[in-house]
Formats: C-alpha cells, structure tokens, sequence
C-alpha cells in the first residue's frame, strides 16, 4: 500500500498573515520594536528607575513585541536588536554584568529546560492545513500537542469551527500567549500548561502536531495506544518512519502535512451463510 499523495491548492484567503507586524513592510516591524524597547528603557531610567532595572523590563517589553513578527529569523532578529544596540553605543556599558544574564530569561520563558528534547518553536503557517477537512471529514474534539504561540489552534479552529479544540504546551509564557491568541480571535480553545507526552489523547478525534523527526515514532506510539479506533493524526513536514500514512497532503509552497490513522476502523465481520 502506498501513500496517498493530494495535492491542494492554497486559498489566498488563508495565506495572509494577521497582526500589526504583518500589516507593515519589512524591517519597519523589527525597528519599531528596537525603538520601543530605547523608548521603555529611557523613559523607566528618566522616572526614577535604576538603569539596570530599566533595562531589564525594557528587554522584556521588546523581546514580547518581537514575537508578533513573522518567522523565526525575524522575530530573532527584532529581539536582539534593542540590547547589542545598546551595547554597540556603549549606552549599557555602565550595567553591571549580571544584567547581560537577563538576556537568557526569554529563551528560558520559551524553552524551559524540560522542553529542550521536544521542537523548538514551530509555528504553524496559516495556509498548513488546507484540505486536510475532505480526508479526515468532520473531527468533534481536535487537540495540538505542544500548540507554541496558538498558530496550529487557530488554524485547527478554521476548519472546524464547531469543534471542541484543545492545547497543551510545556513552556508557560507560549501557553499564556497561546491563550490569549485564542481570546483575541475569539476562539473557545482550551490551553493549558502541561507535558504533552504525559497529557493522555483518548478523547481527541485528531491530534495534530508539528514536532520534530526524532519525535514522530514516541507520538504514533502514543497514539497507537491511547487512541480510539477511526482517530487521526496528523504531522506538519515530519512523517513517521516504516508507517504508512492515509495521506499525505501537498502543494507548492507548502510544507507536507502527513495524515495517519494509528488505528484503523475494524469493519464487521460478514456473516456466514445461513446466517452463522
């Protein structure tokens, strides 16, 4: 049996990303954030601050604001503007060393250690799962297993609105935003703060997940086990080794999204003649 590969179109509907970032042309989003983090910082210092507390919130305050960028070069790029600047211009030179140490803090609230063996952060581009509705149908309860900022929520939810969606990711501060991402495009999700591994899938009709390739064997595992007969999973780019998937969904300028059904539909048993 061999895959079945489907080509889908992709709606210019759904190609367009949301957000002020995505509202405006690149670098002016990255140098609004480096600005607004110069601005934090002055005007905190300016109000009686001491200088190595204002720039520590003013760190935070920028690198929050860099996430609204699209893609992970340019959101890596609008955060560390605000601090090598400063410290180009000499303007942190003053500091004290301890407060350089803050510039771990994000990558910490992002990535707790714990987390370091799952994906890093992987956002779901909006047009992902285009299509994927025609081969699983209508799924009643979706989840995201490491769901990140709530990209995969949000498109989960674009295709069955009146699904029961649910998330869980390890890192705190991506499970706060996730939460509000949801709340502000008014999507009745579900998010909690979790291990996604521990998290048990028996109720949910399909688990999507964007992860990694090492990952892929443990979930269809996990899946396999704690799933119900006719549920699905679904994998963004990743499929898993030496299974064969229901589909495989593709298309030009999109990543692969690799439909599995860990255990499959049992159909009755046609009975003897004479009814026996």
């Amino acid at each position: 049996m061999r895959p079945v590969s489907v080509p889908v179109p992709v709606p210019a509907s759904v190609t367009t990303p949301t957000g002020w970032a995505a509202r405006l042309p690149w670098p002016l989003p990255a140098l609004l954030v480096w600005a607004g983090g110069w601005v934090s910082w002055l005007m905190l210092a300016h109000g009686g601050m001491s200088p190595a507390w204002a720039f520590g919130l003013a760190l935070v305050t920028s690198t929050a604001a860099a996430l609204a960028c699209a893609g992970g070069w340019r959101r890596g790029i609008a955060a560390a503007g605000f601090p090598l600047s400063a410290l180009a211009l000499g303007a942190a030179a003053a500091l004290p060393p301890w407060v350089w140490l803050l510039l771990l803090l994000p990558v910490l609230a992002l990535y707790p250690v714990r987390a370091w063996r799952d994906a890093p952060l992987f956002p779901t581009p909006p047009d992902a799962l285009a299509g994927l509705d025609a081969v699983v149908g209508v799924p009643l309860r979706v989840h995201d297993a490491g769901c990140g900022l709530g990209h995969g929520l949000v498109a989960l939810h674009r295709l069955w609105p009146q699904a029961r969606c649910s998330g869980v990711e390890w890192s705190p501060l991506l499970a706060m935003i996730a939460r509000w991402r949801c709340r502000a495009s008014r999507i009745p999700a579900q998010v909690r703060r979790g291990d996604m591994w521990a998290a048990s899938w028996a109720d949910h009709d399909l688990v999507y997940l964007f992860q990694r390739p090492e990952s892929m064997t443990r979930a269809f595992a996990k899946a396999r086990a704690e799933m119900a007969p006719g549920a699905w999973l679904v994998s963004l780019e990743f499929p898993v080794p030496n299974e064969v998937p229901a589909a495989c969904l593709q298309g030009e300028g999109r990543r692969p999204l690799w439909v599995y059904q860990p255990v499959p539909v049992r159909l009755p048993s046609t009975l003897t003649a004479g009814g026996r």
